[in-house]
């Protein structure tokens, strides 16, 4: 069996092994490979920033916020918050049962809840950025013009897409169809129920607002 630590260089630490496992263990294999295509594009992108792994920030860190990303899409994370915030939880949780320190923690989790939300995460520190750069570069391929020639070839064939599409948005509407507090109005997850759903009411920004303060003037 090839050993992908050791082909794609990713930090080879017992916790990212476990991690790494532990992403294939909750998530289903689409969902996986792209966790590993998010840390690969996105560490790529940062080296494209002149930004260098182990110098510039925790590639550690990076991998971890990127194989534990879509948590919040797992039967077991699946909570009664937004995908993104469930699957920061649910990334905290592994973490804190694994020993990691509450600050190592805390960068994961800000890059986990972060990962969707554009004009925000870009501007945090690497790991979060990175997080949230190379999984836009992996789903919509917002930025792959940038990444070294032969990359992404290589990338998708250890690491195969399996219908990467319909594994994200079925699973993030399906959720919030079921319970409308995973999709808060103006986020990623309402956007995608929206879409999909058009017949499941959303309320209107006005309405919203009209009715907040019933008899005030």
């Amino acid at each position: 069996m090839t050993d992908h630590f050791a082909e794609f260089a990713f930090p080879d630490t017992d916790l990212a092994r476990r991690a790494y496992a532990h992403a294939y263990e909750e998530v289903s294999e689409a969902l996986a490979h792209h966790s590993v295509r998010s840390y690969l594009f996105g560490r790529a992108a940062g080296e494209g920033m002149g930004l260098k792994a182990g110098s510039d920030y925790d590639d550690e860190l990076l991998f971890l916020a990127c194989l534990l990303h879509d948590m919040g899409l797992t039967e077991r994370g699946n909570g009664d918050q937004r995908f993104e915030v469930d699957g920061a939880d649910a990334a905290a949780s592994f973490l804190e049962g694994q020993g990691v320190p509450a600050d190592r923690v805390r960068v994961v989790w800000d890059a986990v809840a972060l990962h969707t939300s554009v004009g925000i995460a870009h501007r945090m520190r690497p790991e979060i950025a990175l997080t949230h750069t190379g999984a836009g570069i992996d789903v919509v391929a917002l930025g792959a013009e940038n990444l070294p020639e032969g990359l992404a070839g290589r990338v998708h064939v250890a690491f195969p897409r399996l219908e990467l599409a319909d594994a994200l948005s079925g699973t993030i509407v399906a959720q919030a169809a079921a319970d409308p507090r995973k999709a808060p109005v103006g986020t990623f997850p309402s956007e995608l129920l929206r879409q999909f759903h058009p017949e499941i009411p959303m309320p209107r920004w006005e309405e919203m607002t009209d009715g907040a303060w019933p008899g005030v003037a």
